[in-house]
């Protein structure tokens, strides 16, 4: 048997496709473009199967539109700024950029051996100073459009780390590195506007209809557009009023008091006289601003000597609370609770002895009892004991809470959004360095483009909690760039979901000067195709949206639809079964071999207990390390047993003996060529006059294949793809006969084959395709193109239906004569004993389809 030699073989592929600069991109306006584009990693230091399935389905993808004549576009780069350095630096005593730089070049190393048809030349790291001096370039473009401001904030704070954490960052109200209990600070923050594109954000999303439907819904919850009114309630025996936005005015009859947040100024005024409020206060302050935490935490309140006056009926007055589940940067700060529809007033109202009453009921009932659950629906009901509303719709009674709110002059109709402008500071050292001054005299004051990069200094220390650019001793102390004083630097730096916001435009030009050339990122914009997990659904993908937007309207980029990336794909997550030892640690795959029908541990046979089959992960050990597969098998084996085994966007399971099967499929394909079973015509052999037989069968076969996996690739079904490639295998190896038809058939089956499956396995492609004897690169041919008269069979299965129920099926000549499948379909038995003698009235036939006999 001759065995294909993958390590040596996909080793010499590599080197030709890297000597002749393959997948080099330039941009080319005669040419359609394509761009396909992974989500970049994070420089961890090795690669897993997540990053091995991510890339194999954007190479498939990156190929195959190159087989189809486009220019494509398929770069690499790290989203390399981030906290994990900073822990790796004070951990293992190692500066972050030597750590992060020596992660990037084991990752380079090991994605290279797959084989991946990127373009290296555009390589960038988002921490190189030759990238983050252009994001620099940008913030002060973002902040002279008004797109960038700075203001006092309340945000998550983690006591260990000493940064500022996202929403997404807390975890049962604990920092998601640390474990730290966060708390709520105040601290002056940088903010992104991206509020000022909120209707937009949203609308778009109608227009992406190459994105997945729950990635949309996702973003438009996240976006949260709601229309209700925004009102005030007036205060007995006070001048000021307590202003709130509610979605639910048509509830304000059920109100039964007025929350206000522990950072509220009349919360601030009560508690300078009131010792235990201020001590409540300090209690809010010690949980986090995540939604999902306060969602969980126990409603507390603290009632304040304040009373609301109601809106509609000024003899009506309800209590003040300050309440730990309001939030200053939610709304304004203040809501009324109508415990009979909401579940968190109801809990509240309930706590303190609150009244409970019904405002909304089933259409038809006069009454509703509220007992442990809110009544929250809004379907087929009416407004009840609300006076001017009763017997309304939900939509139209708040209709008209609204008109009798403006009617009072006590608040208006308004549209709001639950998108929140984008907080960008984060305390610490290893990010984008923001470039602003802070003068005693001038304020803040940009620092001016010709002294971009501000370069984060080397010499810093880890030896103390904190930001290292806060103590350090020189880097912040500058001299003000407008009138010369001492001044400081910004010691705050960019969150990294700036850097991976535009990292895409860069890959278009990432050697320029300048951000991005325009004309390169006019042509390459937007990605056409782009790759990544689910759980980048909201954040990333919302952030991105909004920078191109900015970069549109601040000159960067022309992009009418201010839309970054048409097609958007999220692959399912690579899994493997869990084990633990006797003692209940966690074991790694290698560690346990199974022993008949148990598992044991490899080295002391002892029992292993197997758990769950779940995503890989460290902190289970169930990681397969892609190295020693690429060592075993070859990278083609591991390309093709991830596109196989399941649709790409749903779960992946990895076995032992799923790969071995997908190794045995690579060894079977070489040996198609290597010591084929029947006759290869020559190269140059001319083509026959006439097929039939085996070589008809055969070509038939193939060029149905090939217009079945070009719709499979174009529908990204790769799975369905490999299936007939199996297929098509087993037809060819059992195809017999040795006459020149059929030596030729079998010849261009073979060459059609390697073209077939050099998106996916293209090493192995290659060298089948110097095996037939060319001398030119695989990755050079155009795809192959389906002959339309092999795809359409010459007969086709005809339903026959009596009074409109299906009879009989006969199989006839492909467009039949009317007349002759007319008697054709009478003449069948079925139909004559479902006939039973009755007159046919008239025959109604759909050609290739269908013959409907009346009677």
């Amino acid at each position: 048997m001759s065995r294909y030699n993958a390590k040596a073989v996909e080793t010499k592929w590599q080197s030709v496709w890297t000597e002749r600069q393959a997948f080099r991109a330039k941009a080319d306006p005669s040419r359609p473009k394509y761009y396909v584009l992974e989500m970049f990693p994070y420089p961890s230091g090795r690669i897993h199967m997540g990053h091995v399935r991510n890339y194999t389905l954007g190479d498939v993808v990156a190929r195959y539109k190159r087989a189809r004549g486009f220019n494509v576009l398929h770069p690499m780069g790290w989203d390399a700024f981030g906290l994990p350095a900073e822990n790796a630096a004070q951990e293992k005593k190692v500066h972050p950029a030597a750590w992060t730089y020596d992660n990037i070049a084991n990752m380079r190393a090991e994605l290279q051996r797959m084989g991946l048809s990127l373009d290296w030349s555009r390589e960038l790291a988002t921490c190189h100073p030759g990238y983050y001096k252009h994001q620099q370039k940008l913030f002060l473009d973002f902040l002279k459009a008004g797109l960038i401001y700075r203001r006092e904030s309340f945000v998550n704070w983690d006591p260990v780390d000493q940064t500022v954490l996202a929403n997404e960052q807390v975890i049962d109200g604990r920092g998601w590195r640390s474990g730290a209990v966060v708390e709520r600070r105040k601290l002056s923050q940088w903010f992104l506007k991206i509020t000022a594109y909120a209707d937009d954000l949203l609308q778009a999303l109608n227009g992406l209809d190459r994105w997945p439907e729950r990635v949309r819904l996702m973003q438009q919850n996240w976006i949260g557009k709601s229309e209700g009114a925004r009102f005030s309630f007036a205060l007995k025996n006070r001048a000021d009023r307590i202003e709130v936005y509610s979605t639910r005015p048509d509830t304000l009859f059920g109100a039964s008091f007025v929350a206000i947040s522990a950072d509220h100024p009349l919360a601030a005024e009560a508690a300078k006289t009131d010792p235990k409020l201020a001590a409540f206060i300090e209690e809010c302050r010690q949980t986090g601003t995540a939604e999902a935490e306060l969602e969980k935490a126990e409603k507390k309140g603290y009632r304040i000597p304040l009373d609301a006056i109601h809106p509609f009926d000024a003899a009506w007055t309800l209590p003040v609370y300050v309440a730990n589940f309001v939030l200053m940067e939610y709304g304004t700060g203040a809501i009324f609770g109508c415990p009979g529809h909401d579940q968190r007033d109801l809990d509240f109202a309930r706590k303190y002895d609150l009244p409970v009453k019904a405002v909304v009921a089933p259409k038809g009932q006069s009454s509703l009892e509220i007992g442990a659950e809110a009544f929250t629906d809004t379907d087929n009901t009416a407004a009840i004991n609300s006076d001017f509303m009763n017997g309304l719709d939900v939509a139209a009674a708040k209709r008209a809470a609204i008109a009798r709110l403006e009617e009072l002059k006590a608040g208006e109709g308004t549209v709001t959004f639950r998108l929140r402008d984008w907080g960008v500071s984060r305390q610490r050292y290893w990010g984008c360095p923001i470039p602003v001054v802070h003068c005693d005299a001038c304020g803040i004051v940009p620092v001016p483009e010709k002294d971009l990069p501000v370069q984060l200094p080397d010499d810093v220390t880890f030896d103390r909690p904190g930001n290292p650019l806060d103590h350090h001793p020189t880097w912040k102390h500058v001299n003000c760039p407008s009138c010369g004083k001492p001044a400081r630097r910004e010691t705050d730096t960019c969150d990294t979901f700036v850097d991976s916001s535009w990292y895409f435009a860069r890959f278009c030009s990432p050697r320029a000067d300048e951000p991005m050339v325009k004309a390169e990122v006019d042509y390459w914009l937007p990605v056409d195709q782009y790759i990544g997990g689910i759980e980048h659904a909201i954040l990333h993908l919302l952030y991105s949206r909004f920078f191109t937007r900015a970069l549109r309207d601040t000159g960067h980029v022309s992009l009418p639809s201010g839309e970054p990336f048409a097609g958007l794909f999220t692959q399912g997550m690579v899994c493997h079964e869990t084990y633990k030892d006797a003692s209940g640690a966690w074991l790694m795959p290698s560690e346990v071999k199974r022993d008949g029908g148990n598992v044991v541990h490899i080295r002391t046979n002892e029992p292993v207990t197997v758990g769950r089959t779940e995503k890989m992960s460290k902190s289970k050990k169930n990681v397969i390390d892609p190295g020693l597969i690429i060592d075993t098998y070859g990278a083609d084996t591991a390309r093709w047993f991830m596109l196989s085994d399941s649709p790409p966007e749903r779960d992946l399971e990895w076995s032992e003996s799923g790969v071995e099967g997908a190794w045995r499929f690579t060894q079977r394909l070489w040996r198609l060529v290597s010591e084929p079973k029947g006759r290869i015509a020559g190269k140059a052999a001319p083509t026959p006059a006439e097929f039939s037989g085996a070589a008809l069968e055969l070509r038939r076969a193939l060029h149905k294949t090939i217009a079945a996996m070009t719709g499979d690739l174009e529908q990204f079904h790769f799975n369905k793809a490999v299936a007939r490639i199996h297929e098509f295998t087993n037809l060819l190896e059992a195809t017999k006969g040795d006459d020149d038809a059929v030596a030729w058939a079998r010849r261009e089956a073979l060459e059609t084959l390697a073209k077939l499956i050099g998106p996916m396995v293209p090493h192995l492609a290659e060298e089948i395709w110097q095996a037939l004897g060319h001398d030119g690169l695989l990755l050079e041919q155009p795809w192959p193109v389906a002959d339309a008269d092999l795809v359409r069979d010459d007969t086709v299965t005809v339903a026959v239906q009596v009074s409109g129920k299906l009879r009989a099926t006969i199989e006839v000549e492909r467009d039949m004569d009317k007349t002759a499948l007319e008697k054709l379909a009478l003449a069948n038995d079925n139909v004559q004993r479902a006939i039973d003698g009755k007159p046919v009235r008239k025959v109604v036939i759909v050609p290739n389809r269908i013959v409907n006999v009346v009677v």
